[in-house]
């Protein structure tokens, strides 16, 4: 074969091969392309008095670190609350004093003197009777001013001892049930104060977690219902990529896979780690085939987090996907 003939046969494999990767590239079927979105982790920074906001102390984008002030609410409802207990816990803590102090010492010394005089009486009733019995018994003065005199030495003797048991009460104090009463009373009101100042005291609320102000939901002067997040604190650095895949795909993005992402907003590519595969709701997410052939296939939601922290990166940025054949999709712990 001459020389002529080999360069024409080199020439037309050439143009053969040619032709045929033009084909294969124009015919073959697209590299599956998914579109997906930066999450973030956020805080909410909500208080539990609810009240009218009367300071804001941070503006979006601010960046906050813990134990700093978010916002203030004003509640006069609460101090008004405050004022009353602290009115209830003096009136229990002049009870509790005179429970505690025991009976005053003018009124143990009336009940001695009220004992005193019973007995005195009762002395002067017992004479009495001993001189009528003495008399009844000679017969100067009638039976009946014998019995009238036996009645009062009679009540002289009760009145004397009601009276030494007035004293001895008053000498005693107040009875133990009396204490534990007051002594509850104290504690109640002490807890109310506790509960309102805790209360007054969480009326100012502060960040609990690092990181960006992304929203702030309310201004200065309108009303704040208890619990409502005023302000919205989002991590930078807990962010994540999330994307919906159609479960004839899962095989090419499995758990602990780690695939390169491209993220236009920063014009890069990073390693991002497959995490977490969940299924939708069903009431979105079932596809339907071609009618009478195939099935419904349904989308789960996947997440990647970074292997290296991405700098610049943010919530709602697009990231990219280009899904891998499954023969290199397998994890890299596994190859």
């Amino acid at each position: 074969m001459t020389t002529r003939k080999l360069l024409l046969l080199a020439m037309l494999v050439v143009i053969i091969g040619a032709i045929a990767t033009v084909f294969w590239r124009t015919y073959r079927p697209p590299t599956p392309q998914l579109q997906g979105q930066i999450e973030a982790r956020q805080y909410m920074v909500s208080s539990k008095v609810p009240g009218r906001l009367a300071e804001i102390d941070v503006r979006r984008g601010d960046r906050v670190a813990v134990g700093e002030r978010m916002f203030r609410i004003d509640s006069p409802e609460l101090e008004a609350k405050l004022t009353q207990v602290d009115a209830l816990n003096t009136i229990n803590r002049s009870l509790a004093q005179a429970v505690e102090g025991g009976t005053r010492e003018e009124k143990i010394a009336a009940a001695r003197s009220e004992f005193q005089k019973a007995q005195a009486a009762e002395s002067m009733a017992r004479t009495t009777y001993e001189r009528i019995r003495v008399l009844a018994d000679q017969g100067v003065v009638a039976r009946q001013r014998l019995d009238e005199t036996f009645t009062l030495l009679r009540v002289a003797e009760q009145t004397r001892v009601t009276a030494g048991e007035i004293l001895r009460l008053a000498e005693a104090g107040p009875r133990e049930e009396a204490r534990t009463a007051s002594r509850a009373g104290e504690e109640i009101t002490t807890s109310l104060r506790e509960e309102i100042n805790d209360l007054l005291e969480d009326s100012m609320a502060f960040a609990h977690h690092p990181g960006v102000v992304s929203n702030v939901l309310l201004n200065t002067g309108e009303l704040v219902p208890q619990g409502f997040p005023v302000v919205m604190i989002t991590d930078l650095d807990d962010a994540w990529a999330l994307f919906n895949v159609r479960e004839d795909l899962l095989q090419r993005v499995p758990p602990g896979a780690e695939l390169e992402l491209t993220i236009p907003a920063l014009n890069q590519t990073a390693l991002f780690r497959v995490s977490h595969i969940a299924a939708l709701g069903d009431f979105a997410t079932w596809r339907a085939t071609v009618p009478g052939r195939g099935f419904d296939m349904r989308t789960f939601e996947v997440e990647m987090h970074p292997v290296t922290p991405v700098a610049g990166l943010r919530a709602g940025m697009s990231v990219l996907l280009e899904l891998p054949d499954l023969d290199s999709s397998a994890p890299h712990g596994n190859e």
